[in-house]
């Protein structure tokens, strides 16, 4: 019952975020590891993950993170080091970004823009 609650929170939450994503053409969102990844012209760029947004970060856009407070995407973080996985070239999208549907969008477009075409 617990799991099925889950799923449908972090459903929700997708929704949410393909709402505010909705001007952009060619975007689409597939399972993946237990949440969703996200794809821009068949660019991965975004992952949501337990309720949270994740951008794919440049050398050029991490510190639009950073400075914001945002953290790297940790799939595992009950894990014992050296299990325990960062992956740095994702980080958070803060709250207020994610709350605003045009910056969202910009902030979509730069990150498919760093990820590796298909």
């Amino acid at each position: 019952m617990m799991h099925r609650m889950a799923a449908k929170r972090t459903d929700t939450f997708k929704d949410f975020v393909l709402d505010q994503l909705g001007e952009l053409p060619d975007l689409s969102v597939r399972p993946m590891f237990g949440g969703h990844g996200f794809y821009l012209r068949g660019r991965f760029f975004g992952i949501i993950y337990k309720g949270q947004l994740y951008f794919r970060v440049s050398p050029k856009t991490v510190a639009d993170y950073t400075s914001r407070g945002s953290r790297p995407f940790v799939p595992f973080p009950d894990r014992p080091e050296p299990k325990k996985q960062t992956m740095n070239s994702y980080y958070e999208v803060p709250a207020e970004i994610l709350e605003n549907s045009a910056e969202l969008v910009q902030w979509a477009v730069k990150s498919a823009a760093s990820a590796p075409a298909k």
